[in-house]
This record gives C-alpha cells, sequence and structure tokens, in this order.
C-alpha cells in the first residue's frame, strides 16, 4: 500500500500495543528519573500519541510536514528527553521528537 509516494506496510493492533507498550515502561523510567509527574489528562494523551508513533514505525506511515520553528520555545533539555525517546523506535525521524516534545514539556512545567 501506498500513501502520499510512500510505501506503507500493515500492522496488527498487537503488534502496536506492544511496542506503545514497552515504550511507554521506558517513558515511565525517564520521566521518574527526571522528576516528572504527569497528570492524568496527560498521561492519556502521551499514551495515544505514543501509540500513533508506534503505529507509524512498525507500518513506515510519514509524518505530515512539521515545521521546526514551532517548536523554538520548547527547551533543550525537553527535547533532549524527547530524543531519547524516539530513538527507542529507531527508525522514526526528529520531527516526531518535537511533536512529542510538547507532551514533556506540558507534563515537566503544569
Amino acid at each position: 500500500m501506498s500513501k502520499n509516494g510512500v510505501q506503507v506496510q500493515d500492522a496488527p493492533p498487537e503488534e502496536v500495543q506492544q511496542l506503545a507498550d514497552k515504550v511507554l515502561q521506558q517513558i515511565a523510567v525517564i520521566y521518574a528519573q527526571h522528576g516528572i509527574q504527569p497528570n492524568a489528562v496527560q498521561q492519556q494523551m502521551l499514551v495515544s500519541h505514543v501509540r500513533a508513533m508506534a503505529s507509524r514505525s512498525l507500518t513506515g506511515e510519514p509524518l505530515p510536514e512539521v515545521e521546526a520553528d514551532l517548536f523554538e520555545d520548547i527547551s533543550p533539555e525537553t527535547m533532549q528527553l524527547s530524543q531519547q525517546v524516539v530513538d527507542l523506535f529507531g527508525n522514526l525521524p526528529r520531527e516526531e521528537a518535537w511533536l512529542l516534545s510538547v507532551h514533556i514539556e506540558v507534563a515537566r512545567t503544569h
């Protein structure tokens, strides 16, 4: 299957969930190490985003174009944590870290 000219594969929902759960466990460790305590809504949004990341990782579905300057107010520490999480997938572009950084920044500051 092709999406926007990129070859996309199917991924069974249970595979997506398994990968998302694995990454969410690592995020919990990272959050604990940095004293980040998301509230229930922030956690729910993070889970949804990580599930979508897991799906893109397994299927190869690309993100729409993302503008880097939208994320210039994100702290360098948060961006580093985001990249650390994205690196767990092993095959996602840096734009994923930009998007994920919003979740981490909000959890760190609110």
